[in-house]
């Protein structure tokens, strides 16, 4: 474990409603099994679905009587009938989009390449529903995919990390790896269009440049240059000789592999041209599809090389840019960004196609060198219609071709006929030929996609978010309860906005994104337990008693509900080992080779297993130690700030014989003054106010923080701190631990183990969640082997109700642990909330070892509290300063700290405290009020949020207290030697 581990991360997605299958985004991938007649579609919501197309792709004769008139109704209803497509099969396989799917292994392997910089191979038809499998992962994107044929094994992947690697289906992992690009290491290496054959390997990228590779060995063959812009696709003829690129400039060039150059250039399409397919071994017939939509067939069959003897025709329009094409018997397939797939009749363009007069000589002059099987005619009777004019495309520009007077002799009634649903701006007119109509105004069938989301905004409490749907709705989720709450219909996000959101600043705690299509939450290590609520704001289905002010941690409640499943796992488990270790204690079986006697660590063993203040799993508690009262949402070590209590206690009054405890339970609030250096290792000489009793047991956290939350006794502990990749590397030292001994740092000790307080070194244990049951684990050991015969307790201490209340997040929430890498984020670990038991195992070897920590011990990696600087002063000088001799009334607080502690601390400061409490008395917040910028406060705003959204500037907030007129306020200065040093200014850095 010499080196540091990647930083790891952990997402959780929101499940939306239960809908039928399809995809929530874009599609970027068809592939379809002709035997099966399966279409599979891999989409920008990282899904990939199966279709059952219920038509016959292999056969080749009509399936209807060819002397049947195609009008025929009845005819046409039981056809429709007969070719619904139906939804088969869905796997939710990556978790960013799919960019290219491919079959092969004889169309039982389904390959899919991703954002997620994966490579996974999907099963759909064996018997085994099996999610699908990461047979690799590259650096960056994963844009494209290519395999020789569909019964290959192996296939090749390229992308944005400008690399090509070829990948073993059977099992065998990476067989090649190519660099992309010249010895300089170009930046536009990055592969975007990828193909195969048997003894070749075609990719081409922004670079423009179309590279040649021999798939066996890795080396370049040749290149090609000539495009100008981006090559987007590449087709390879089945010999290996011919390959045909698309390109963002418009042009579909063809290359000599043999004779090393560019054949032709066609010039069909007016825009970036995005797709080709062909099934054809020699691309006699290819299809293209490009940004505007426009999907072509052409076919140039019998030219003898003379590809300007070819025909291109105009088949179908999409309403947006043709991200992929494909075509199996009579049908043609296309995906666009919508959710949607639309299936399109082909066009037969064998010799008996009913070409316009125009055309109908140049066809001829062709028609004998033409080869005899050619397409069957089409089931649907379509080629028995004759094309129009606007159909034709002119193939390249050398191409001989009509005028475009000529193809628009009859353009009106045309256009009239086919464009009835397409909008007049959506006209496609070409310079040279005139206006382009698709022979198909309309598709065939629209495979219906669902609806997702596809923005998003943070609110400002960050518990809750808007989204829009591409259906226009907009929805109000809570990110905790990891559901929707509230839904406004079709409206504009920014419209809902205002309505819904608060004036609150919360610390970031999460991020969000919505790039599947679905709501993700990521929590990061370093920022996911910044974030606090108070509990007087929640809105919890069950009962819990919180302590007055009490706030919870936002990351640590969600976490925690969350793996609720992987917690009841793991203390199953718990109680199996430890039962396991007290049976061999019964039998009176000492391990062989065991000391005889053990040196005790310092202040007893209250540090082994867990602190004496932690909460055990059946919710009773060892008796605390005086003092130390640390809140549970208060994330302040006692030996940089003062402990701090959630009971309301009056703010900072120093430390008089009467009021000695004020500093323990205030610091995290205000830092106006010098903190005893005693106060961290004699706790127990400072007295106990009897409120404290009745609080709930503290948590496992507050031990930690109690010895800074940290250990410093090793280089190996340092650097994991560095990397916050844990919070503390030992359990909670006993509050008797003197805390100011010199730090050692033994240079030696970098395999992984610690070094115990007595020199005894500690077991090695790993970096993972799994490093924490070791630990565990561990000290159950040590206990066996001082007190034999004592059961063991249980080490796993999760939070209690009453600091992570109870949640029920869905069981279909997806949860993700992430590792980010140089291009990204790798998926470790992907389950669901319902799953997340069963797959402790593999948790237990991926997850971070900070999340273990908080899971099994409650323990946070330790964070200084972030202050605010203010100026308190009373309004119009009415009622007495709090400022000492000089006049300086400058504080910090902690940024939770709510307007009235404020109050309280004020009226604690002008008012002689009263000899006897009166039960009917009036708090401070009900007679004294406090104002900025000259608004009146509600005494539940923190000082983040008036920071934020009242104050707005970067100067030290100045605020003013002034009385209401409920209760005179009585006061009275006395010595300074009775009432201790008034606060004095301090910076908010020197708190600690």
């Amino acid at each position: 474990m010499a080196h540091k581990k990647a930083r790891q991360r952990i997402s959780y997605v929101l499940p939306l409603a239960n809908s039928p299958g399809g995809h929530r985004l874009g599609v970027n991938g068809l592939a379809v099994d002709s035997d099966q007649s399966i279409l599979y579609s891999g989409g920008r919501d990282g899904a990939i679905c199966a279709w059952n197309l219920n038509l016959d792709l292999k056969s080749s004769v009509p399936s209807e009587n060819p002397f049947d008139s195609p009008e025929d109704p009845p005819t046409d209803l039981t056809s429709k009938a007969q070719t619904k497509t139906t939804f088969r099969a869905q796997t939710q396989a990556h978790t960013h989009w799919v960019n290219d799917i491919v079959l092969a292994q004889n169309n039982t392997a389904l390959v899919s390449a991703s954002s997620d910089l994966t490579v996974r191979v999907w099963r759909p038809l064996s018997n085994e529903s099996e999610a699908p499998q990461t047979i690799g992962q590259h650096a960056d994107y994963v844009k494209r995919l290519a395999t020789p044929n569909s019964s290959a094994d192996w296939v090749a992947s390229g992308g944005l990390d400008r690399r090509i690697c070829l990948w073993d289906l059977n099992g065998a992992g990476k067989k090649l790896e190519i660099e992309v690009g010249d010895e300089e290491k170009s930046e536009k290496g990055s592969v975007y269009a990828l193909s195969a054959s048997r003894t070749i390997l075609a990719s081409g990228g922004p670079e423009s440049i179309v590279r040649l590779w021999d798939p066996r060995s890795g080396k370049r063959i040749t290149k090609f240059v000539g495009h100008t812009d981006n090559i987007r696709d590449i087709l390879i003829n089945e010999t290996g000789d011919t390959i045909m690129t698309a390109s963002s400039d418009q042009t579909v060039k063809v290359w000599s592999v043999t004779a090393g150059r560019c054949m032709h250039t066609l010039t069909m399409h007016n825009d970036s041209v995005w797709s080709l397919y062909s099934d054809d071994p020699q691309l006699g017939i290819f299809y293209s599809s490009d940004r505007s939509g426009l999907v072509v067939k052409t076919d140039v069959r019998g030219t003898l090389g003379e590809m300007d003897d070819g025909l291109s025709l105009a088949v179908a329009q999409e309403n947006e840019g043709v991200n992929k094409v494909i075509a199996c018997g009579d049908y043609i397939w296309t995906a666009t960004s919508s959710s949607s797939i639309n299936r399109w009749a082909n066009v037969d363009t064998g010799a008996d196609i009913q070409l316009p007069e125009a055309y109908r000589h140049h066809r001829a002059s062709s028609a004998a060198s033409r080869p005899k099987h050619l397409s069957p005619p089409l089931a649907n009777g379509q080629s028995r219609k004759e094309i129009s004019a606007q159909s034709v495309l002119r193939i390249s520009n050398t191409a001989s071709f009509p005028t475009a007077a000529i193809r628009d002799s009859d353009a009106t009634t045309t256009y009239s006929a086919l464009s009835g649903p397409r909008k007049g701006s959506e006209v496609i007119v070409d310079p040279d030929i005139g206006i382009i109509l698709p022979i198909h105004a309309l598709s065939e069938e629209t495979i219906e996609g669902q609806h997702g989301l596809v923005k998003h905004k943070l609110l400002n409490d960050r518990r809750r978010a808007l989204t829009l749907d591409t259906a226009g709705d907009v929805l109000l989720w809570d990110l905790l309860r990891c559901i929707p709450v509230q839904s406004f219909g079709k409206r504009h996000l920014e419209d809902v906005e205002p309505e819904v959101n608060t004036m609150e600043a919360v610390a970031p705690w999460c991020s969000i994104d919505t790039r599947t299509g679905r709501l993700a939450v990521v929590l990061e290590a370093y920022n996911c337990f910044d974030a606090e609520m108070y509990a007087d704001e929640l809105q919890v289905e069950e009962t819990v008693e919180f302590r007055e002010d009490q706030r919870i941690n936002l990351g640590k409640w969600i976490l925690r509900h969350i793996f609720s499943n992987l917690i009841d796992e793991m203390i199953k488990r718990d109680e199996a080992f430890r039962k396991e270790l007290n049976d061999k204690i019964s039998k009176g079986g000492q391990r062989a080779g065991a000391p005889t006697s053990i040196q005790l660590p310092p202040g007893g063993w209250s540090e082994i297993g867990v602190s004496a203040t932690t909460p055990r799993a059946n919710g009773s508690s060892y008796p605390m130690t005086p003092g130390m009262g640390i809140g549970v949402a208060t994330p302040a070590p006692l030996n940089h700030l003062p402990g701090v209590p959630e009971d309301g206690a009056p703010l900072d009054k120093l430390t008089t014989d009467t009021s000695r405890t004020s500093a323990d339970r205030t610091g995290d609030y205000f830092s106006s003054a010098p903190l005893p250096s005693e106060s961290a290792t004699k706790p127990a000489a400072t007295p106990v106010e009897p409120q404290h009793d009745e609080k709930p047991p503290k948590s496992p956290s507050d031990a930690d923080k109690e010895s800074n939350g940290k250990d410093s006794n090793t280089l190996f502990g340092k650097k994991f701190r560095m990397g916050m990749s844990f919070g503390s590397k030992k359990l909670g030292r006993s509050a008797s631990t003197n805390t100011e001994k010199p730090i050692v740092v033994d240079e030696k000790v970098e395999d992984g183990s610690e070094t115990s307080e007595n020199g005894e070194k500690e077991k090695e244990v790993e970096d993972s969640f799994f490093g924490i049951v070791q630990k565990i684990r561990n000290d159950y050991e040590k206990a066996v082997l001082e007190n034999p015969d004592q059961k063991l307790e249980s080490g796993i201490t999760p939070s209690l109700p009453n600091e992570t209340p109870v949640l029920k997040p869905p069981p279909m929430t997806t949860v993700i642990i992430q590792e980010e890498t140089s291009g990204g984020s790798a998926d470790l670990y992907r389950g669901t909330v319902a799953t997340v038991g069963e797959d402790a195992d593999l948790i237990e070897e991926r997850a971070p070892m900070w999340l273990g920590d908080l899971l099994l011990r409650n323990k946070i990696p330790f964070k200084e509290p972030v202050k605010v600087s203010f100026v308190l002063q009373p309004w119009q000088d009415l009622l007495p300063s709090i400022a000492g001799p000089d006049g300086n009334s400058r504080l910090n607080a902690n940024r939770m700290l709510r307007v009235k502690k404020i109050l309280a601390y004020v009226a604690e400061r002008i008012e002689a405290a009263a000899e006897t409490v009166e039960p009917d008395a009036l708090r401070p917040e009900e007679y004294l009020e406090l104002y900025c910028y000259d608004q009146k406060l509600p005494i539940t705003m923190s000082l983040a949020t008036l920071r934020a959204h009242v104050w707005k500037g970067g100067a030290d907030v100045m605020l003013y207290y002034k009385s209401n007129g409920r209760k005179p306020i009585r006061y009275e200065k006395k010595p300074e030697s009775i009432t201790g040093t008034p606060p004095t200014a301090q910076d908010p850095s020197s708190t600690s």
